[in-house]
């Protein structure tokens, strides 16, 4: 089913993410984690789950991470032996700058006969040294895998700031990306003017467009604020205020993510751009990942409101 709403290019698409458990725990722990995790999922009724690979980036920001940096178990080795009672499509990430050509190629051949997912991640800096970048990537799984259905980052935010992410996407298109998710989202004036130059720059140029799935993730706490701003997600200064501020912070993020991915996708419904929602929690406590989990019920429900077929007497 993902794989032919993203083929067909649907709206609504709903995906739920999370990092694998660190490598340093106990193949006992990392079990117990899984357990927890595929209970929590089983009643999701989404399209896909969304393994991370997670690297350091300690080059990309001068300051210091309000989290410590902890390797985590591989994500496609978590999926085939801890996740195997979840019957869902998973999309595993692949920062491809980490690995040589010859354990990219190796990993993209794996199991040819399934259909399977990934999200190819280029270098997290120009500073990062990288085996190999991102169009090599997308060069060898083009060559060794037809099977393996292909999808990119997309960054909002970079827009901003350099005026061509909907450029960036486009060239990832071409080089075989049939979906995009983005970071986190908590801008809505960033998301809406990134969204509008891609709609009219495929307009002019007779382009279909492709699946974009909006990241929405709940802030429990002012330490979730600093990592999120760490992790490069741009909050405007207002809404900063209000969540440092409010006598409950994860109520105030969930409120306000829903309303932010409302009115994306809206947006994206008023031109015919296929906007989806990935929800994760990027916080390891239990009272954000229970809201991120009751965020995708709140979005799924409000996506197939918004799908309905209106019927008129």
């Amino acid at each position: 089913m993902l794989k032919d709403k993203i083929l067909r290019k649907e709206p609504g698409i709903i995906t739920y993410g999370m990092t694998p458990p660190k490598e340093t725990h106990t193949q006992d722990k990392i079990k117990e984690i899984a357990h927890k995790q595929c209970e929590r999922l089983q009643a999701l009724q989404i399209d896909g789950l969304i393994l991370y690979d997670v690297q350091e980036e300690s080059d990309r920001m001068e300051q210091d991470r309000p989290f410590p940096y902890m390797k985590t178990v591989d994500p496609t080795t978590y999926s085939n032996e801890y996740l195997t009672t979840l019957n869902i499509p998973k999309i595993i990430y692949r920062c491809v700058g980490k690995y040589t050509e010859d354990q990219m190629a190796e990993w993209i051949k794996a199991d040819q006969e399934q259909e399977r997912f990934s999200v190819f991640v280029g270098a997290s800096s120009s500073k990062q040294a990288v085996q190999m970048d991102l169009t090599e990537a997308y060069d060898l799984s083009r060559k060794l895998n037809e099977n393996l259905t292909l999808g990119s980052v997309v960054i909002p935010e970079r827009h901003m700031k350099k005026d061509d992410e909907h450029l960036r996407m486009v060239s990832k298109i071409k080089c075989g990306s049939r979906f995009f998710i983005s970071q986190a989202t908590y801008n809505v004036e960033a998301s809406k003017n990134f969204l509008s130059d891609y709609y009219y720059h495929c307009k002019e140029n007779h382009l279909e467009m492709v699946p974009i799935l909006m990241n929405i993730a709940p802030c429990g706490s002012t330490k979730t604020l600093e990592f999120m701003k760490w992790l490069g997600i741009s909050i405007p200064k207002w809404l900063e205020n209000d969540l440092k501020y409010s006598s409950d912070v994860l109520d105030k993020s969930v409120a306000v993510t829903q309303q932010i991915f409302e009115e994306i996708f809206e947006f994206g419904l008023e031109k015919g751009i296929p906007i989806g929602c990935s929800v994760e929690s990027v916080s390891t406590r239990k009272v954000e990942i229970d809201a991120s989990i009751q965020l995708v019920h709140d979005i799924k429900a409000m996506i197939e409101k918004k799908l309905r077929p209106s019927f008129v007497f």
